[in-house]
């Protein structure tokens, strides 16, 4: 197990890091008591027992009433299976409930981070109603390739500017040059997002609905394209 990488994960899942170890021990252990957990994690044991209480009342563990009170571990696929489903439960609620403030194209909001712009693109991919026209590396594209098959199964127009071969049924893949960390994204014709994404980049965005941005960056991507064309017209006729 990777252990980093399991802690920083389950952590998502609101287990604090003492409550993580805790619980990936369980797991490497089996049924155990406060005790052996103290012993075998090098915890105190009055850390070990609140951590394990806490487990228990966030569904990642049960009590067992023996000689000696033990506990064994809910295994990860149900305790986090129970949590998602709790929270689209809450989302739902609070989608419902919470009023919301100014629509987001009244402004030009920058959108930072790695994990944020990738949110933010399968968030946009997602909800597309009518057509996407994406363009980045086909490095970039692989990574969004399950919100991209999805975008094109409900029958939505997809166009792919890419700096390589990229095959996917029901969409238009136009080959240009090198696309490096650029990334730019139109859905509907409504909201725009342009910038820098992935590893060893900015990763900055620039997001809008305003008109005249998303005008502007889909008259570009149009002319990119008839550009495309062109030099592959060029090339056959050589």
């Amino acid at each position: 197990m990777e252990n980093g990488r399991a802690t920083e994960y389950l952590m998502h899942f609101g287990m604090s890091r003492q409550e993580a170890l805790v619980y990936e021990q369980l797991l490497l252990g089996g049924k155990q008591t406060g005790y052996e957990i103290a012993r075998d994690t090098g915890i105190s044991r009055s850390n070990a027992y609140t951590s394990l209480a806490a487990l228990v009342e966030k569904g990642a563990a049960y009590l067992i009433e023996e000689s000696a009170k033990k506990y064994i571990p809910v295994c990860p696929e149900e305790f986090c299976g129970n949590r998602i489903r709790h929270l689209q439960e809450e989302k739902r609620w609070l989608s419902e409930n919470l009023s919301r403030s100014r629509p987001e194209e009244e402004g030009y909001i920058t959108v930072e981070g790695e994990d944020n712009i990738r949110d933010k693109i399968c968030n946009l991919l997602d909800m597309a109603e009518e057509r996407v026209y994406f363009s980045c590396s086909s490095g970039c594209l692989e990574r969004f390739r399950d919100h991209l098959e999805n975008v094109a199964c409900r029958g939505r127009k997809l166009v792919l500017i890419t700096d390589t071969e990229f095959c996917m049924d029901g969409a238009y893949v136009y080959v240009t040059a090198d696309k490096g960390s650029q990334v730019g994204l139109i859905t509907d014709s409504r909201y725009a997002l342009s910038g820098e994404f992935g590893k060893d980049s900015m990763n900055t965005c620039l997001y809008s609905g305003q008109k005249n941005f998303v005008m502007l960056f889909k008259t570009a991507l149009a002319n990119e394209i008839e550009l495309i064309k062109i030099r592959k017209g060029e090339m056959k006729d050589e």
